[in-house]
């Protein structure tokens, strides 16, 4: 009987036994992984858990800079009632800016993957040379470009169709950084998918159909949907939790639910609960329309 067992784990008798080098890949691969598991639960998850707990604490009374250890659900109703038009604000921006950064960035990675030539390099320095910059200068930058002083205003002015008379602390121009700090998230992926297409299909399509429109709605566009998808994402995601570009572009009223919970955290006392309970529901909800909006447009594969 021992003699079969032996047999039986034997890796040169029993194909069925997995080989010593096998599992010694695997150890490898484990082993590989280790320090990003680490890194995610030592510097994400233990964070979250303690911002959630700060979440549901409560102050005490007459004591506004301090507060207890409790199961409060008060902090998550002022949330979802006090700072609603703040979330929608944020929301309404944040998909502006999506949608802008989209149709400015569709057509310039179709020339980046298929017309640029040898000025694609050149062109892809371009569309990462902010990021060689802080955000917050590349944000200073925006609003001296649309202050009342400036070349923009002066030009939409004398052609009559700034109304006005000024961009800077307006919803617009808080869009308008928005699309502009975040438009590399959505350039690079879709020029990934579509410098990935193979020509020779959209080609095909070319002449299996009547017009370019058709040929793009149905090859060109299903094929980069991989990168619009992850483009969206990239840029929606952190656009709905900033809060750099309203405070350094936008009226002093009228904020987004990022300047509110920064402020919780920094000037009010003992805000730090309403935050934490802001910043949860501002994840949940991000969360949501995230699954929904993969399970509605999702590929295989998002890059």
């Amino acid at each position: 009987m021992s003699a079969l067992a032996h047999v039986a784990g034997d890796p040169a008798v029993d194909p069925a036994a997995p080989a010593p080098e096998t599992r010694k890949r695997s150890w490898t691969a484990y082993l590989l992984l280790l320090p990003g598991v680490l890194w995610l639960g030592v510097f994400f998850l233990l964070p979250l858990v303690q911002l959630a707990a700060v979440s549901l604490q409560s102050r005490y009374p007459g004591f506004p800079g301090y507060y207890y250890s409790d199961v409060n659900f008060s902090n998550y109703a002022a949330a979802l009632t006090d700072y609603a038009p703040h979330f929608a604000r944020s929301f309404v921006y944040a998909g502006l800016a999506t949608l802008f950064a989209f149709l400015i960035s569709y057509p310039l990675a179709y020339a980046m993957a298929f017309k640029a030539g040898r000025w694609r390099n050149l062109m892809l320095i371009c569309v990462i040379a902010p990021f060689f910059t802080s955000f917050i200068l590349r944000t200073f930058a925006w609003s001296q470009i649309l202050a009342d002083e400036g070349w923009v205003v002066g030009v939409l002015s004398f052609l009559h169709l700034l109304p006005g008379g000024s961009i800077i602390n307006t919803p617009v121009a808080v869009v308008a950084g928005l699309t502009y700090n975040f438009l590399p998230f959505m350039v690079l992926p879709i020029y990934a998918s579509l410098e990935r297409a193979d020509p020779r299909v959209i080609e095909a399509g070319g002449d299996l159909y009547a017009n370019g429109i058709t040929t793009f709605r149905t090859v060109t566009l299903p094929m980069s949907m991989p990168g619009v998808l992850a483009g969206t994402l990239l840029t929606f995601i952190p656009a709905a939790g900033d809060f750099v570009n309203m405070e350094l572009l936008g009226p002093q009223r009228g904020k987004m639910v990022g300047n509110v919970i920064n402020d919780q955290f920094l000037a009010v006392p003992g805000g730090y609960p309403v935050a934490a309970a802001l910043s949860f529901t501002l994840m949940t909800a991000i969360l949501v329309m995230v699954f929904l909006y993969v399970r509605r447009f999702g590929t295989e594969e998002l890059v």
